[in-house]
Order: C-alpha cells, then sequence, then structure tokens
C-alpha cells in the first residue's frame, strides 16, 4: 500500500513539474465532466449525508460510546475541538472569511438576488453558512463515526477500508478492494491537502507583499521550507505533544484576531448580523440545498462548479485526513456527543467568523472602500485590515495564523497518511511520518512552482475529480455503519431486555422458565 501510493503520489508531482500545462488540461476536461454529468450526485449525497448523521445523533445508537462503556475520553473538550478545528478548515476560513461573503453580496448567486443590496447582503450571508457549517461538518462526523466506532468499539484497523467489514465481509475488506480503498484515501488526504496549503501560502505570500516585501518563487519556497521542518518536528512529536499544543494556540491567536476586528469594525452592525445569518440560513436552506444546473442553466452550473459543487467535493476529498483524525482524538466519547460536537461547535464557530470578517467586509464595501474590485481573493483580508489601526500588527497576526494552520493541518494530515500507510497503526513510524510531511511540502511548493494560479486550480481540480469515488464510498460507509450499529452489544442487550419484559408484563401464566432465563442473561450481561 505505502509503494503504491507513494509512487502514484510521485509521478503526480513529476507530471506536475515536467508538464504543467498537460496536467491542467486533463484535470479540466476531467472535471468539466465530473461537473456536467455528476453535479446532482454530490448535491443530492451531501444532504443525504447530513440526515444520517442527524438521525443517528437523535436515535437509540446515539447513546453508544466510542470505546468501551465505562471509558472516559481521552482529551479534554477544550483541546478536542480546538485540535477538530484546526485540522478541518483553519486555512479555508483565513482564506475565505473574507472573500466569500464579499463575493456573493457584489454577485450573488444567478436567478437570485441583485448584487449590492440588503438583498444581496442576507443571500451572501445564508450562502456562505450554508457552504462553511453544518454540511461540511456532517461529511467529516460520517467518515470520522464510522472509523472511530470500528476501531474504539469493534477493536478493527484505524483504516476506512476496515470500516466497511459489516458491508464486504472482514475477507474483502482486507483484500484488494479494501487495499484499493486506503490507497486511494492516501491519495486523496496528500493532495486535497496540498490544495489548501497551497491556498495558505499564497496568503502569506500576499501579506508579505503588502507589507512592502518583495516575495518570488524563492523566498515562496522558503517559507514552505521552513513550514515543513515545523510540522514534520511537531508530527513525530505525537498528537497529544505537538497537534494540541499547536491548536490551542491557534485557537487563542484566532480569538484575539476575531475580537479585534469586532472591536475596530462595525461592532453593532456584526452583531445585528449574526441572528439576521442564523434566519437567512434556515429561510433558504431548501433553495439552497437543492440548487442545481437546472434552476438556472449554464449560468448557475459555472456558478456552482465554482462554490457548491466544488465545496462538497473538496470537502468530501478531505474526509480520509479529516474524518480519521477526528476518529484519533474522539475515543471515550458517545456517538451522540461525537455528532453533536463535530456538527455544531465548528458550525457556530463558522457563524461568528464569517459574520466578523465577512460582515465587517461588506460593511466596509457599502461605505465606498472597493474591496471586491481592487484585491485579489487572497488579499481581501489584508486590505479588510489595511482600513483599521494597527493595520500591521494585524497582518502579522494573520500570518502567524494561517501558519500555524498550515503547520497543524499537514502535522495532522501527515500522521494519518502515516496511519493508512501502516495498516491502521495509531501510532505510524517516524520514518513514514516523515516521509509523508516533506512530500506534503514538496507538492505545496510544486503547486506554487509549476505555473501560480493555473498550478493550484490543476491539483484542486484533481481533488475534486478524486472526491467522485469518495463519495460512492461514503454512502457505502452509511450502509455499512447502520449494520454496524444494529448489532452493537448495547443495542442487543438492550432488546433482549425489552423482550423479556414483554413476556413478563402479559402476566405470570405466560411467563415460562425459558423467559426466566432470557432474563437473567440480560441483567447479567448488562
Amino acid at each position: 500500500m505505502f509503494g503504491v501510493a507513494a509512487g502514484v503520489t510521485l509521478a503526480f508531482v513529476v507530471w506536475g513539474v515536467f508538464g504543467t500545462d498537460s496536467l491542467a488540461r486533463a484535470s479540466k476536461a476531467a472535471l468539466n465532466w465530473v461537473i456536467g454529468n455528476l453535479g446532482w450526485a454530490f448535491v443530492l449525497v451531501a444532504s443525504g449525508f447530513v440526515l444520517f448523521a442527524l438521525w443517528l445523533a437523535i436515535s437509540r445508537y446515539g447513546r453508544i460510546p466510542l470505546g468501551r462503556d465505562d471509558e472516559r475520553p481521552e482529551f479534554k473538550t477544550v483541546s478536542w475541538i480546538a485540535m477538530m478545528f484546526s485540522a478541518g478548515m483553519g486555512i479555508g476560513l483565513m482564506f475565505y472569511g473574507v472573500n466569500e461573503p464579499l463575493s456573493h453580496f457584489v454577485k450573488p448567486p444567478p436567478g437570485t438576488v441583485e448584487g449590492n443590496t440588503d438583498a444581496a447582503l442576507q443571500t451572501a450571508m445564508a450562502t456562505t453558512l450554508f457552504h462553511w457549517t453544518v454540511h461540511p461538518w456532517a461529511i467529516y462526523a460520517i467518515v470520522g463515526l464510522a472509523i472511530a466506532y470500528g476501531s474504539f468499539r469493534r477493536g478493527r484497523s484505524q483504516l476506512i477500508s476496515a470500516a466497511f467489514a459489516p458491508l464486504l465481509g472482514e475477507r474483502r475488506a482486507n483484500g484488494p478492494a479494501g487495499k484499493a480503498i486506503d490507497v486511494l484515501a492516501i491519495f486523496a488526504t496528500l493532495f486535497g491537502s496540498a490544495a489548501s496549503l497551497g491556498l495558505g501560502a499564497l496568503q502569506i505570500g500576499s501579506g508579505l507583499t503588502m507589507a512592502g516585501w518583495g516575495v518570488g518563487n524563492a523566498v515562496l519556497v522558503g517559507i514552505i521550507a521552513v513550514l515543513t521542518v515545523a510540522f514534520v518536528a511537531s508530527a513525530v512529536s505525537g498528537v497529544a505533544k505537538g497537534i494540541q499544543w499547536l491548536s490551542n494556540i491557534n485557537m487563542v491567536l484566532a480569538v484575539v484576531l476575531a475580537a479585534f476586528v469586532f472591536v475596530v469594525g462595525p461592532t453593532v452592525f456584526v452583531l445585528n448580523l449574526v441572528p439576521a445569518a442564523i434566519g437567512d440560513y434556515f429561510r433558504d436552506l431548501a433553495d439552497m440545498a437543492g440548487r442545481t444546473a437546472a434552476s438556472g442553466g449554464a449560468a448557475a452550473e459555472t456558478w456552482l462548479s465554482g462554490w457548491t459543487i466544488f465545496y462538497w467535493a473538496w470537502w468530501i476529498s478531505w474526509t480520509p485526513f479529516v474524518g480519521m483524525f477526528i476518529a484519533r482524538i474522539s475515543r471515550g466519547r458517545t456517538i451522540r456527543q461525537f455528532v453533536l460536537g463535530v456538527i455544531g461547535v465548528p458550525s457556530a464557530v463558522s457563524l461568528i467568523w464569517f459574520c466578523v470578517f465577512g460582515g465587517t467586509a461588506i460593511h466596509l464595501q457599502r461605505e465606498g472602500a472597493d474591496l471586491a474590485g481592487e484585491s485579489s481573493a487572497e488579499s481581501q483580508l489584508f486590505a479588510m485590515l489595511d482600513q483599521f489601526p494597527l493595520a500591521g500588527v494585524a497582518a502579522v497576526l494573520v500570518i502567524l495564523l494561517v501558519a500555524i494552520f498550515f503547520v497543524s493541518g499537514a502535522d495532522a494530515a501527515s500522521v494519518v497518511m502515516g496511519t493508512l500507510s501502516q495498516r491502521g497503526s495509531i501510532e505510524p513510524g517516524k520514518g513514514v511520518v516523515v516521509f509523508w510531511g516533506v512530500l506534503t511540502g514538496a507538492v505545496a511548493a510544486v503547486m506554487l512552482l509549476v505555473g501560480g494560479s493555473n498550478a493550484l486550480t490543476g491539483l484542486q481540480n484533481l481533488t475534486i475529480i478524486a472526491a467522485l469515488p469518495f463519495a460512492a464510498v461514503m454512502v457505502g460507509l452509511c450502509v455499512s455503519l447502520a449494520r454496524d450499529l444494529r448489532s452493537d452489544p448495547l443495542i442487543r442487550r438492550e432488546e433482549r431486555v425489552a423482550e423479556v419484559m414483554d413476556e413478563v408484563a402479559r402476566g405470570p401464566e405466560e411467563t415460562s422458565l425459558r423467559t426466566v432465563e432470557k432474563l437473567v442473561r440480560s441483567r447479567r450481561d448488562a
């Protein structure tokens, strides 16, 4: 598995270095086919995953622990949330916190409202929350829950293929089909995370450029090299030491930055925006969840490929990485705690984040600062901060945040790829972790060296293409997990007790010796 995954990945890196144009053309053609023919599938399965995850939380399966019946959570709740959040969306929130709400405000989705209006503000916030709250975290929760349950409750390895044992059988899950699933998981993890790390590197470069520093490819590669050394060192130190420490620091710095923008920015406007955005989200949820090319023709298809379908595919391509990582840090929690924590807490934080940063940017845009027209996507956050006091200090804080998100995200990805490479080992070998960490940094550097935005787009397209088979894999995971939960020891004990108590309730004359034996056995098992 390690050799195949490493060989395929290195081949794509070589292709990106020596055949940038052909890689871009091939990935673009494949992307167009996926979006044109299977865009509806991404829209449908994304909402299906939300419904399935919420059903698990509120059903009788919600009380099942991810471990022994008496096992306590491995990490404190605050650290658990911080690690989960840093791994899942850190760089994305920094990159799109200003860009997405501002983009939808200036140019709303086709067939909705007119841009730069009050209605556009409502649509912009609702659309942004749709892309960054419940849906993506439900996608992560499905994979994370399947792996955590199979590993900590059933004693299986921490492999995505192992979660298919109830559906495929142990032999097939450990055979060629299972190995193919795990190789694809490694491949998707590396390129999905590298695309996001590339966004972070571009944003750091943009911040340095706005500060007056000349930033070329050599400087960007140097930045990535330093960060690669940092996240490899963090990864080999172990989850509890490295990722937890970095994630806690980043959470504090993110709160400081958000508090700064909230205080110096349009505070009352942001406070008014929070409940309004929640209402707008739920009001438009059905329309947003059902939006396909059928509702707007070519213009809608183009918009969807750049936003909704792109996001759903990107989140799905991240699920091997984020799902396995949140499974690794969630031992001892119940299914209900897991689902509500994984979906609810990051969604609430994303709500506040986008209201603060996106709301502030939209307010400045309405007041005459043309942030959308004068700034690139990666520089809009810095352009917004430039409107306030201490802009230089805030910009340094942003660069530091993006750098630590880079380190913590690549750190977690390296550990997960090491786990996949070593048949589900919770503590993969340091040499394997270092290999995948260095390769992740190399891919991120290649994305910037082989053509800038074209190379980045090419590799992002590859993550979307890789997400297509993983969408089918995730549907299979849902079926396999549901079958697994039905035979959980806790559920079976409850069913036996309920059956015996039902027979006893019918009256002494119907209570046989067999019923009494079943009752004694059930109480003993409980």
